[in-house]
């Protein structure tokens, strides 16, 4: 293997042990130690591809909302048909966390703690996104497809009907009475968010 090969393989491990050890402890519960025989480097080695916790935890957290926006692009696909656009949505949403788990409780780790490291970030990365959903909830209405509601209301309530599933699954776990989530148990929340969501929202 190329050393270049070799390089982006370490780093790429390095970001993925770092991602789940913030998910499980926080920014403050981890160290580069922690995180260095997590991938089996030493401190050192792992000091070369980043100087600091912090720019390790940032380029983490940037990975994150790479992921997490991706899942939000639903409702600008859909201009015309806002019923297909929030059922594309709502499933996206649940996909995340069921497909993402770490990534959605290291981004809800840093906003529980009230946004110490990252909040620039979140402010010019997260905010623009969701006022162009706003935008979007909003034509919908003055053309008559969908009930007027207040559209950032809307967003909090999708991220925490959909999001919860992967922050709280093992308190989710323990009310359905089994160890683990399961595809069937997305699927079923999907289902009623989604009618719940189009009850409230959509004319007729």
């Amino acid at each position: 293997m190329k050393v270049s090969q070799a390089r982006k393989l370490l780093e790429t491990d390095i970001l993925a042990a770092a991602k789940r050890l913030f998910a499980q402890r926080g920014f403050g519960g981890v160290s580069l130690d922690h995180i260095a025989r997590e991938v089996g480097a030493s401190k050192q080695n792992l000091l070369y591809y980043f100087p600091s916790k912090e720019e390790l935890y940032r380029r983490v957290l940037h990975g994150v909302l790479d992921v997490w926006l991706s899942y939000m692009d639903a409702l600008g696909q859909y201009p015309d048909d806002p019923e297909q656009a929030l059922r594309e949505y709502i499933a996206g949403k649940l996909r995340f966390s069921r497909e993402h788990p770490d990534d959605s409780r290291v981004y809800a780790n840093e906003v529980v703690s009230g946004a110490p490291i990252f909040s620039a970030e979140i402010a010019a990365r997260v905010i623009p996104a969701v006022q162009a959903d706003v935008a979007i909830l909003n034509r919908w209405a003055e053309r008559g497809l969908c009930r007027a509601v207040d559209g950032r209301h809307l967003m909090v309530l999708l991220w925490a009907s959909t999001q919860v599933y992967a922050d709280w699954a093992s308190q989710i776990s323990l009310v359905l009475g089994k160890p683990a989530l399961e595809e069937s148990d997305f699927a079923a929340a999907e289902a009623l968010i989604v009618d719940m969501v189009l009850r409230t929202v959509l004319n007729g």
